[in-house]
């Protein structure tokens, strides 16, 4: 009877350890299939992210190692929820790291809207973007003077988006319409565009673009720097030079800071001419000079057109340019007048209509 409870005893113990021999082996099993999978996923992720790279580095160099313009190509999808948790993004690195340098910029071909649309997929409605797998290092507004220009405003968007998107900054396009049909006044469209911009976003940068001014190198970054900038510094328009040393026409930059500093863009020019270099003779005053890229950056092509209708020539541009000390003050941001007429949001900007009055003259 004794050595049966002996064999029973044995038994039991021999089985209990099997069974956790067993369990044992199967959490093991367990454990490892599980890290196969993820490793899979991250493999696979991986080989996808590289994939992307080689397509965007093909279309940009071409086969024969040819920069080719870069306008239409999506940006990669894949880093934004798989790499970094939106909690996590870090800054933008700069200067962005997808930019391709010159451009081929051509006007010979048409340009539909819903194409530009359909090639600009991460664009939200108003003309908004932002980068989703880092932080932009700026807020900038894009404000565009318009009127009676729909042809060239398809050839901006067209090239802009694409190039704006690959300088990863965080902005939104705004196209400042002058209703009717008075004198045209470039530089009060700018300060309502200025007005008009921060009342939908805290913008802390604004370009200042015509709508004929594309440029030919996406190094040129459309952002504020510790100076006011201009960027529009090698037009064909002029050889590729600048026309003279104080010009600020074109293209330019100011942070919201600079900005008030010189009380905005006067209000008082009426027709062409004299508002760039008011502007400035009020950063002068205020002790601030002018940044610029390189010429070769900074080139941009001009598209031809002829003179707008009201928009002839300021008479009195120069004998205001010459009072500017004088004006600055009283004539500005802070004197701004306008009523909004209509807003038009597209996918591809906000047109802002406005009435800003006539010339007094």
């Amino acid at each position: 009877m004794r050595d049966s409870n002996v064999n029973f005893s044995f038994l039991h113990r021999t089985c209990t350890l099997v069974v956790l021999l067993c369990f044992l082996h199967i959490s093991v099993t367990v454990f490892y299939y599980v890290r196969s999978i993820d490793f899979k996923q991250t493999f696979l992720q991986h080989q996808q992210i590289q994939q992307d790279q080689r397509k965007l580095t093909a279309y940009v160099h071409g086969s024969e190692g040819e920069t080719k313009p870069t306008t239409n190509f999506p940006l990669s999808r894949h880093h934004n929820a798989t790499e970094k948790s939106l909690e996590n993004l870090e800054k933008c690195p700069d200067p962005s790291p997808i930019l391709v340098g010159p451009l081929r910029i051509e006007f010979s071909s048409p340009v539909s809207l819903e194409n530009v649309r359909k090639e600009n997929p991460e664009l939200r409605m108003g003309g908004r973007y932002k980068p989703k797998d880092c932080i932009a290092l700026q807020k900038v507004a894009i404000i565009i003077p318009f009127r009676n220009r729909d042809e060239h405003l398809k050839f901006w968007l067209y090239y802009l988006h694409p190039i704006l998107q690959r300088q990863q900054l965080d902005y939104g396009v705004y196209v400042i319409n002058q209703g009717g049909d008075e004198t045209f006044n470039r530089a009060k469209l700018l300060n309502v565009g200025y007005a008009e911009a921060l009342k939908e976003y805290d913008y802390e940068c604004f370009v200042f673009s015509d709508v004929d001014l594309i440029p030919m190198d996406d190094r040129n970054t459309y952002k504020c720097f510790s100076q006011p900038r201009h960027l529009s510094v090698s037009m064909d328009k002029f050889g590729f030079r600048l026309p003279y040393n104080q010009y600020f026409g074109g293209v330019s930059s100011m942070s919201k800071e600079q900005f008030l500093k010189i009380n905005g863009f006067p209000n008082n020019y009426w027709g062409w001419g004299g508002e760039d270099d008011d502007i400035y003779n009020r950063l002068s005053s205020k002790g601030m000079s002018i940044s610029r890229p390189s010429a070769v950056i900074g080139k941009c092509r001009m598209i031809r057109h002829e003179r707008d209708k009201q928009n002839e020539p300021n008479p009195q541009r120069f004998d205001r340019i010459a009072h500017t000390r004088d004006t600055m003050h009283k004539d500005g941001i802070n004197s701004l007048q306008y009523k909004v007429v209509n807003v038009e949001r597209d996918q591809l900007f906000t047109k802002i209509t406005v009435d800003v009055g006539k010339s007094p003259n």
